[in-house]
């Protein structure tokens, strides 16, 4: 069993050792839930062993959808695949970035020589590499301190990608972050396009996601000052992500809900504006009976499998009315 670092142990000395956990010869394959803190942090790992390990593909769980998402992978030319075409056969080493294998029922499957994370750190976790930093805003401060301590400047592009990764991950520094998202973030500054960055944050709305909304504004619903909403069947998970950050600016909403069905999972994204609650712990205590739950202090994730819940013939309603009641008997005090 390989433990994680501990938290004196300096950058230059994780960069040795992660660079002694693949060499030539080798092969790489980087596992991904693709988001821009994953890419990123994907493209700078990729530099780190440029020239010493060929080939290196990103392979990621999810389909790309989000119109801003879209704009960063083709403005910085970001390459990635389907898990499906992945084969494990294909490739010696193995890395995770930006998630942990119980995130993913792929990943949980797959015995990594690399994890990089800043979630919350999951039991039984096993890699020659370990490198975990929940109170971290973003994984790209990580790559960003790795680069740093290799002596690696970076290229406009994987700046523009980390620089762009570290401001959606802390939602401006909104989010809680710590000094060294902010001293990596200052860094990168130099280094990225900003007018990449502008017409990335431009892309974000499409027709598309306006009928997503109109769709989402008419089935919000107040629940215990939550604006929760259940959008039924969703091509994709971001969907719900966009859905609640929307609702999360609402100056009448402690925080927001936003649940929908995405293949044979119950997939419910929360959102929490208060400082005595946390939207980890409430996603755990409503829904870890029943499946994955789990997150930080503002934001929170939670999957469940739909042979796990009690569904009628309308699944949907079903679905929604789950969640609801559930909301309804989170008690606040002391979250």
């Amino acid at each position: 069993m390989h433990a994680p670092f501990g938290k004196t142990v300096s950058t230059l000395k994780k960069v040795r050792k992660l660079q002694t956990a693949a060499g030539p010869g080798d092969s790489m394959a980087i596992l991904v839930n693709a988001d821009p803190d994953a890419l990123a942090c994907s493209l700078a790992l990729k530099r780190l062993f440029w020239r010493k390990v060929q080939p290196i593909h990103i392979f990621r769980t999810n389909r790309i959808d989000r119109a801003d998402n879209l704009a960063f992978v083709r403005l910085l030319a970001i390459h990635s695949r389907h898990i499906q075409r992945f084969k494990r056969s294909a490739y010696r080493k193995l890395a995770l970035v930006d998630s942990q294998p119980a995130h993913h029922k792929r990943f949980a499957a797959i015995d990594f020589d690399i994890i990089i994370d800043h979630h919350p750190r999951t039991e039984g976790l096993d890699a020659r590499f370990i490198d975990i930093r929940e109170e971290y805003g973003a994984a790209a401060t990580l790559l960003t301190e790795y680069l740093r301590a290799a002596r690696i400047k970076p290229s406009s592009r994987i700046a523009t990608a980390l620089f762009y990764a570290i401001k959606t991950d802390t939602d401006n520094f909104i989010r809680p972050t710590v000094a060294r998202d902010m001293i990596a973030f200052r860094y990168l500054y130099d280094y990225a396009d900003l007018n990449i960055v502008k017409k990335i944050e431009s892309s974000e709305i499409t027709r598309k996601t306006l009928s997503r909304f109109q769709k989402a504004l008419q089935r919000l619903r107040f629940v215990n000052q939550i604006a929760t909403v259940h959008m039924g069947q969703v091509n994709n998970p971001d969907t719900l992500v966009q859905i609640a950050d929307f609702f999360f600016k609402m100056a009448e909403a402690s925080g927001s809900v936003a649940s929908g069905i995405s293949g044979s999972r119950l997939i419910v994204v929360i959102r929490n504006a208060e400082l005595r609650h946390n939207a980890g712990k409430m996603a755990r205590d409503l829904f870890g009976d029943v499946g994955s739950a789990g997150g930080h202090k503002d934001s929170a994730r939670a999957e469940i499998p739909l042979n796990r819940l009690d569904c009628g013939s309308d699944r949907d309603s079903d679905c929604r009315q789950f969640v609801f009641d559930r909301i309804k008997t989170v008690s606040w005090e002391g979250r």
